[in-house]
């Protein structure tokens, strides 16, 4: 079996967690941790899998964490505008 490169992006999950939406980073961590073991174990397909689960919720994870800052900087503004 050739060896094959299957990113985890647990660096992004851990950035993620930290920086934009714990839930989502969290669910992001679980499933980078899961490809080496699942490439350990002989299961390409399941590692490809978790490797793209990750990603998704790394995605996720720093969607909704930007999404909160837009609108808390919304926030700001519009309460700004209306205490003038």
């Amino acid at each position: 079996m050739e060896s094959r490169n299957v990113p985890t992006y647990l660096p992004q999950a851990i950035l993620t967690t930290l920086f934009c939406c714990l839930p989502f980073g969290i669910v992001a961590i679980v499933y980078a941790a899961q490809v080496n073991s699942k490439l350990a174990a002989g299961d390409y397909e399941g590692a490809m899998q978790a490797s793209k689960n990750a990603k998704i919720w790394c995605w996720a994870s720093f969607g909704s964490g930007l999404a909160v800052i837009v609108l808390y900087i919304l926030l700001i503004v519009i309460a700004g505008l209306g205490s003038q």
